[in-house]
């Protein structure tokens, strides 16, 4: 079922699936909800799944001025506040990653569990720095998709790309001394050849306290659509069960050894 609401400047569109726990997913940058088709179902037959969609992306209309992180971290927040109304689990892709951490360093009280796919935390971990990114190349590829579903009509796409390109030049850039405010039990998940590199990815885990990994084989920044199965299994595995005591633990035995006792 499809609903609006209110977030600030914003009349945020989304849909709601399935029973259980809240899950809010959180579609990558200039895509929409429908991105998650070959992930919803597994995850609506757990939970409660929400699927809102940024500004200016998908059914929800742009607004005057720039499109950037904290912008759209603000009204995530403000959706999970009115219409979650308490915690739930989170799970982005690429920019929706980007903005859930932001959202669980910012408001860690909103997630119960967090799932970053494919979505860095810095510039500096960019796999393909050198890359120009081409505002028509991208109308040209994702503007017909656009068309279909925004109240902003096709003619509006070159607008929002435009945006979004100036946001990838500047952003993002977090210190990574901010990754260890998270809270929430975390699962960061990339490819094996992503738009970072698996540093930047391994740099990522290491910053998040108690933070899983996971490094999907054989795919690419669409990992959640090249190989879902696979994908559908590890963020279900670790959305609905407790971590195993592990036989040999090296990393996490050193947390355990130097975390505060209550």
């Amino acid at each position: 079922m499809a609903s609006y609401v209110r977030t600030g400047p914003v009349t945020t569109w989304y849909e709601e699936h399935g029973d259980g726990e809240p899950l809010v997913l959180l579609h990558g940058g200039l895509v929409d909800a429908r991105f998650f088709e070959p992930n919803l179902e597994p995850l609506a037959e757990r939970f409660h799944v929400y699927t809102p969609e940024r500004r200016g992306h998908g059914h929800t209309a742009d607004v005057e001025g720039p499109i950037t992180y904290q912008l759209m971290t603000d009204d995530t927040i403000a959706f999970l506040d009115q219409v979650v109304g308490g915690p739930s689990d989170l799970v982005g892709h690429s920019d929706g990653a980007f903005v859930a951490m932001l959202v669980a360093i910012q408001r860690p009280d909103l997630v119960n569990r967090l799932v970053l796919i494919s979505g860095g935390f810095d510039k500096s971990g960019e796999a393909a720095p050198d890359v120009e990114f081409d505002v028509d190349e991208v109308v040209q590829f994702l503007g017909t998709a656009y068309g279909e579903v925004s109240p902003d009509g096709e003619a509006h796409f070159p607008v929002v790309v435009a945006k979004i390109g100036e946001l990838m030049e500047n952003e993002p850039h977090v210190d990574i001394a901010e990754l260890g405010k998270i809270r929430a039990r975390s699962l960061v998940m990339f490819s094996d050849d992503d738009l970072v590199t698996l540093e930047h990815a391994v740099a990522m885990f290491d910053a998040i306290p108690g933070a899983e990994l996971a490094v999907v084989p054989g795919t690419s920044h669409f990992l959640t659509q090249e190989k879902p199965h696979l994908v559908n299994a590890l963020v279900l595995d670790f959305l609905t069960n407790e971590p195993v005591p592990t036989v040999a633990p090296i990393r996490r035995a050193q947390e355990e050894s130097t975390s505060p006792q209550p």
